[in-house]
Order: structure tokens, then C-alpha cells, then sequence
């Protein structure tokens, strides 16, 4: 019982590590936060904060790993399993409808992935395989979709998809200067209706096909 609270209690504090990081990171940035810090708004040593992260860029690594293990979830939850490509899509809108709820996160990316320009950042690689793992994803789920008889015929996938991966980005910047002016979800959603035949609601459901053979004799006519 006593390592059980004792392993509680360590996951509880590691948690409470990788919040405070999140948040001050995103406030000033990796470069110019210090562990010293960190140790302090956790109200923990700074031997403390090193037993559970012995350097800065280990805490990073942690920080970025766990939003990454929460997008993940987040886009299994909507389906993004599905062959069609349309959760993927779906839950592209839904990750831009929550990114509302977690301001301290995407001022986080907004300032490491600038920082990270810089090939001597240690974040530097990090940012280059992830925008490399949204642009592929991103590109799959509209080669599904068109599979799928989804898509439109005029889009090509690998340009769509790092448009929808700058769209993104940049919407957050914008949000992050000014969030009652900027609609993340609703700008998401409606572009990519644009890439689609059906509205995203209905592509993916039953009766969906019969929807899109309508659409395209309707073309050809």
C-alpha cells in the first residue's frame, strides 16, 4: 500500500511538473524559462524537479509527449480508425474546437515551433518529424476520402493537406492575438468542405455514396 500511494503520489507531482512547464514555456518560451522556475511554482526543490526531469529538454520531451498521447486520443475517440478518411477530418475540426479550451498549449507550439526554426534547438527535430506526421496523415485521410467517392476531383491531396496543416497553425497564431474575432472549428470545418463533395455531417454516413452518385451523374449531365 505504502509504494502504491508512494507511485501515486510521484505520478501526481510529475503531472503537476509537466503542467507548470506547459504553461511557462508558453508565457516566455523554452530558451528563457529556467528549471529554477518550474521547481518554484511547484512549490518542490530543485533536486526535486530533477529527480523526476534531470535537464530542461527532458522536461520538453515530456511536455510535447503528452499533448501528442492527447491528440491521439482525442482523434481515436472520433473515429479516425474509420477507412473513409472522414474521421481523420472530423476530428481535425474537433481538435481546433478544443485547442479553444487550452490556451497555455497552443501558446506553447506557437513559441517552441518558432524557436525550433533554429536547427540547434533541441526541439528542432521534434517539429520537423511532427510536421512531417501531420502533412502524411492529413494527406492519407483525403486519399481515403477519395476513395471513398468523398472527395472533390481537383484536389490533390499532398498540397491540401500542408494547407490544412498551415491553415491550422495559423488560425491559432491569429486566435492567440485576438480569440473573439477568429473561429478555429468553423474555419477548419468549412475549408474543408471545400475539398469535399458532401458537407463533413454527412460524408461517412449511410446513404452517403448514393449522396455523391447523385452529385456526380449530375455533373456529367
Amino acid at each position: 500500500m505504502t509504494t502504491e500511494r508512494g507511485y501515486t503520489t510521484g505520478r501526481a507531482r510529475r503531472e503537476r511538473i509537466i503542467a507548470a512547464a506547459t504553461a511557462l514555456f508558453g508565457r516566455v518560451g523554452f530558451n528563457s524559462a529556467t528549471m529554477l522556475e518550474i521547481a518554484q511554482v511547484c512549490e518542490i526543490s530543485r533536486a526535486g524537479l530533477a529527480h523526476h526531469f534531470p535537464t530542461k529538454e527532458s522536461l520538453m520531451e515530456a511536455v510535447l509527449e503528452t499533448r501528442d498521447l492527447e491528440d491521439r486520443e482525442r482523434f481515436r475517440r472520433n473515429g479516425s480508425q474509420g477507412q473513409d478518411g472522414i474521421g481523420i477530418l472530423r476530428g481535425m475540426v474537433d481538435l481546433a474546437r478544443h485547442n479553444t479550451e487550452v490556451g497555455g498549449i497552443i501558446a506553447l507550439y506557437a513559441v517552441l515551433s518558432a524557436e525550433a526554426a533554429d536547427p540547434s534547438h533541441p526541439a528542432h527535430e521534434y517539429f520537423v518529424r511532427r510536421y512531417q506526421r501531420i502533412r502524411s496523415g492529413t494527406a492519407k485521410a483525403l486519399r481515403d476520402a477519395r476513395v471513398a467517392g468523398h472527395l472533390a476531383p481537383h484536389v490533390d491531396e499532398d498540397r491540401a493537406a500542408a494547407e490544412l496543416t498551415a491553415l491550422m497553425d495559423g488560425l491559432q497564431l491569429q486566435w492567440l492575438l485576438d480569440p473573439t474575432s477568429v473561429d478555429m472549428a468553423e474555419t477548419v470545418r468549412r475549408r474543408i468542405e471545400e475539398l469535399l463533395v458532401v458537407p463533413l455531417a454527412v460524408a461517412g454516413s449511410p446513404g452517403a455514396g448514393e449522396h455523391v452518385a447523385t452529385i456526380s451523374t449530375s455533373a456529367r449531365a
